[in-house]
């Protein structure tokens, strides 16, 4: 028995984030998809995360994520649980991003994934930030794990942080634009120029959020972005070196085989432990 490469989704764990993606999408854009009044269309995300989780008890139960990722899978989503409360969240400033990018950017696409929605979920219980706005958070966060993972990996030194920075940036612009489209449907009631209106064409919708979005939070996004760079500029490298050792200290590329010993092999054995 091998233990599997977490870099690499095998294909039930694809086609399970496919699906929850695919739901998870339609949560954050349903605004534009609505054409007739609907008193509570939040449904349609709630059925999204039992299946996030539901991909994480896979790809635990399937031995993609050994004993060895579960546990370093906890420890990172912990230290990134822990910095997010640091900033106070004023502006943007959030020091969790630099440190989520980093730690997908060398395990992979699938551990950024569930890292970044683990610790969107556990800095909330920290903190005490639960409430329906959590699950956008997580997956948001989930994305944004997974999207660094798929980035080139051939890429080193000065231009590897300079292509972390970059995606740092859109990043932070990314987290921005996703939570204010969850937010934004209910915030602003029907009465103003940039409410969401049920039934409006998608085209009016569009331009009252994107409104919406650039006159209130780029005071945000613009901080966030700014600040997770920097971070980067300054702990890319030695982060990146030591969260590679780990990488492969605990033998991720080298996958650990189990097998069966023969007759001969154990014979052998017992005699080497009486000498």
């Amino acid at each position: 028995m091998k233990t599997k490469n977490i870099l690499i989704f095998s294909k039930l764990q694809f086609l399970v984030l496919a699906a929850t993606s695919t739901v998870g999408l339609l949560g954050f854009c349903w605004p534009f998809l609505i054409s007739t009044q609907v008193s509570h269309p939040q449904w349609i995300f709630l059925c999204a995360t039992p299946l996030a989780l539901a991909l994480f008890l896979i790809s635990v139960s399937n031995g993609s994520l050994d004993a060895k990722s579960v546990a370093l899978l906890a420890l990172l989503s912990a230290l990134v649980a822990a910095l997010r409360p640091l900033g106070t969240g004023a502006v943007g400033l959030e020091p969790m991003w630099f440190l989520l990018i980093l730690s997908a950017r060398v395990f992979g696409p699938s551990f950024g994934f569930l890292l970044g929605a683990l610790s969107m979920l556990l800095s909330a219980l920290i903190t005490g930030g639960t409430g329906p706005w959590l699950a956008y958070q997580c997956f948001a966060a989930a994305w944004i794990g997974l999207g660094v993972g798929l980035l080139p990996r051939k890429v080193r030194g000065k231009k590897e942080i300079a292509l972390l920075v970059l995606y740092g940036i859109l990043a932070a612009e990314f987290f921005g634009i996703a939570m204010d489209l969850q937010f934004w449907p209910w915030y602003l009631g029907v009465d103003s120029q940039l409410s969401f209106t049920a039934g409006a064409p998608i085209s009016a919708n569009l331009s009252n959020f994107l409104s919406y979005h650039f006159l209130s939070a780029m005071a945000w996004d613009i901080p966030r972005a700014i600040f997770t760079s920097v971070l980067i500029i300054l702990t890319g490298v030695p982060v990146l070196g030591a969260l590679r050792r780990a990488h492969t200290r605990a033998a991720f590329l080298s996958p650990i085989e189990f097998r069966n010993f023969t007759t001969s092999e154990r014979a052998m054995g017992k005699m080497a432990t009486k000498l």
